[in-house]
């Protein structure tokens, strides 16, 4: 599984798709992770301390070393296509309804709630809880992934991706992208 994170961006949403009505004003990464990162705070998820994807990158943190293989390079421009926020760490009471306020929150900013699934991970009570949002040519993952018993951990994590952005990568590019792990199952 490929982390990708919110960072530095143009924000502006890129090409492909139609121009927005003077009045509306443009929608992208930077427009997309400000949204997430409000309904995090408004909800009382924990802090994140991913660097990038909890917030914005701290100004004296390490610069990313550029890309050197073709599959750093395709995560670089995925990044450009992404707005994100990640929680992993210690379970936090309380934090999977945190995620349905996040969510709530989320849909008052116009964010369109779609499909809700909920699957059960192990025998120890561990579960996955995903919540799928569109808005503006953006998909958004809602997801808390819970195994206090099993694992002692939990993540959280809200990533939109623009389909327009992610549709400029070749079949081929989004296999090297995801890996041969993604081709399995």
């Amino acid at each position: 599984m490929v982390l990708l994170g919110a960072g530095c961006g143009a924000g502006t949403g890129g090409g492909g798709g139609a121009s927005a009505p003077a009045s509306a004003s443009p929608f992208g990464r930077a427009t997309a992770h400000a949204e997430i990162v409000a309904a995090v705070e408004k909800a009382g998820l924990p802090k994140s301390d991913v660097p990038g994807v909890g917030g914005t990158t701290p100004t004296d943190s390490t610069p990313r070393p550029t890309p050197s293989t073709e599959q750093e390079r395709l995560e670089e421009r995925a990044l450009a296509c992404t707005a994100a926020w990640q929680y992993f760490g210690q379970p936090v009471d309380g934090s999977r309804g945190d995620l349905e306020k996040a969510v709530t929150a989320l849909v008052a900013e116009d964010w369109v709630r779609g499909d809700r699934q909920v699957e059960k991970l192990d025998e120890k009570g561990g579960t996955l809880l995903q919540v799928t949002l569109r808005k503006r040519g953006w998909v958004m993952y809602a997801r808390h992934t819970g195994a206090p018993k099993s694992l002692g951990m939990e993540m959280i994590s809200l990533q939109a991706t623009e389909t327009a952005c992610m549709n400029r990568f070749t079949e081929q590019e989004r296999k090297t992208l995801v890996g041969a792990d993604a081709e399995q199952g």
